[in-house]
């Protein structure tokens, strides 16, 4: 797997179409979810992107404190591509993407909007769920805190 951790201005043009690609083929395709997935954070972000050879398998996208929550920075648009699902990817993109996250922004905590059937799976990584549930576009979800940095 090679990891590329890049800000808007370093992707390529095929980065940013690989991952749209992959975002809109699972959030709004797979998950039914017609939603506006091109919602001008991409460039304050800094993008997370796993790739096998040319092939991008997962990504996700790092936003700094005060774009989403106030006081934390956030981890969003968590996505793995339905081939390599079951692998262990989705905890090495979360390892990858915690990593990235404290590295751009040293001494924050870190609040994720999770779906609420990955609970489990997000606290496996450090997140604590502190009864936090909604619906966002439909599906249920919770917001999960790593606060330890």
């Amino acid at each position: 797997m090679q990891w590329k951790i890049a800000t808007y201005d370093t992707l390529t043009k095929e980065d940013v179409y690989l991952l749209l690609q992959l975002r809109v083929a699972v959030f709004v395709l797979e998950q039914n979810c017609p939603y506006q997935d091109v919602d001008g954070l991409d460039p304050v972000s800094h993008h997370v992107l796993g790739y096998h050879e040319k092939e991008l398998l997962c990504y996700s996208r790092i936003l700094p404190p005060g774009k989403v929550y106030e006081n934390h920075a956030a981890i969003g648009r968590v996505v793995v591509k339905a081939s390599a699902r079951n692998s262990g990817l989705g905890s090495d993109l979360m390892v990858q993407s915690i990593a990235a996250c404290r590295e751009a922004y040293p001494n924050h905590p870190i609040k994720i909007s999770a779906q609420a059937h990955l609970k489990a799976f997000y606290n496996a990584l450090g997140f604590v769920y502190k009864n936090e549930d909604y619906l966002e576009d439909g599906i249920p979800h919770c917001a999960m805190y790593l606060e330890n940095f």
